[in-house]
């Protein structure tokens, strides 16, 4: 019998890791996101409008409490774009109970980050750095461009406007473009996938970059219409967020369905 060679190596079995697999969606996918979204809205108008009034009256908050500080309001306000997937995990839950044919109310929903409070404690907390991190970094910025003083809101607006200031213009949505990539990147998926599979919160971030990489166009698209969406309802003195917010969060839901290959039938 031939004896085996010294310091070979046994192979070991393959492990399969735990990571959801991602789907490639076409770029025009979002647009059927974003009508997925306004149809949970109409379907469960009460609990869904009610997260559109607290993200408008968190808009208002904001303004009144540092109307006086227009720098800090204004990398707060921006910067509670950065934790918006966390706090629009109602509205994932909402969309999540429709689908599953459950009785929708807002009670449960308040709370439905107790099914995975560990995973989901961890990724606010990740949200929530970033978000200090951009203030203090906005706060920066003005104070680079404006030695002389933080200028009031008229103020900024005419230099922007008149080209006065297109270096602050063109610094500032640099850092604030990569604050909110690094953001997008993990969470396109994480607040549902811990939703709904109680994934860890490593695997679901990782799980959301590499859906990001195989989606580029799509994702990238899915960035702009959430921007411009935003910008519209901040346009509107954030009343317009009323109704934005829920119809985001709802279509959130079903991108993170399309995007994840379904492990239910498993």
């Amino acid at each position: 019998m031939t004896e085996p060679t010294t310091g070979s190596v046994r192979p070991q079995p393959q492990v399969e890791l735990p990571f959801p697999a991602p789907r490639r969606v076409g770029i025009g996918a979002p647009f059927r996101w974003l009508q997925s979204g306004v149809r949970d809205l109409l379907r469960a108008p009460g609990p869904s409008l009610f997260y559109g009034f607290a993200f408008a009256f968190a808009g208002w908050l904001i303004y009144l409490v540092v109307r006086f500080a227009f720098a800090l309001a204004y990398g707060l306000t921006w910067g509670f774009l950065l934790v918006g997937p966390y706090l629009a995990t109602g509205l994932y839950d909402i969309s999540r109970r429709i689908e599953t044919g459950e009785a929708v109310s807002l009670r449960p929903t308040l709370t439905a980050w107790r099914a995975n409070i560990g995973d989901f404690g961890i990724f606010a907390i990740v949200l929530t750095v970033l978000l200090l991190l951009w203030s203090r970094a906005s706060l920066i910025l003005f104070a680079l461009f404006f030695s002389s003083g933080l200028p009031s809101v008229d103020d900024l607006l005419g230099q922007v406007l008149s080209l006065q200031h297109w270096d602050f213009v063109l610094a500032y949505f640099a850092v604030g473009a990569l604050f909110a990539l690094i953001a997008f990147s993990i969470s396109v998926v994480s607040i549902p996938l811990i939703l709904d599979r109680r994934t860890e919160t490593i695997v679901a971030a990782i799980t959301s970059v590499r859906t990001l990489y195989e989606n580029p166009a799509a994702l990238l698209l899915w960035a702009i219409l959430i921007f411009a969406l935003i910008i519209a309802g901040f346009a509107t003195r954030f009343l317009g967020l009323v109704v934005i917010v829920p119809i985001l969060g709802h279509a959130s839901w079903h991108a993170y369905r399309d995007l994840i290959e379904d492990d239910r039938s498993a």
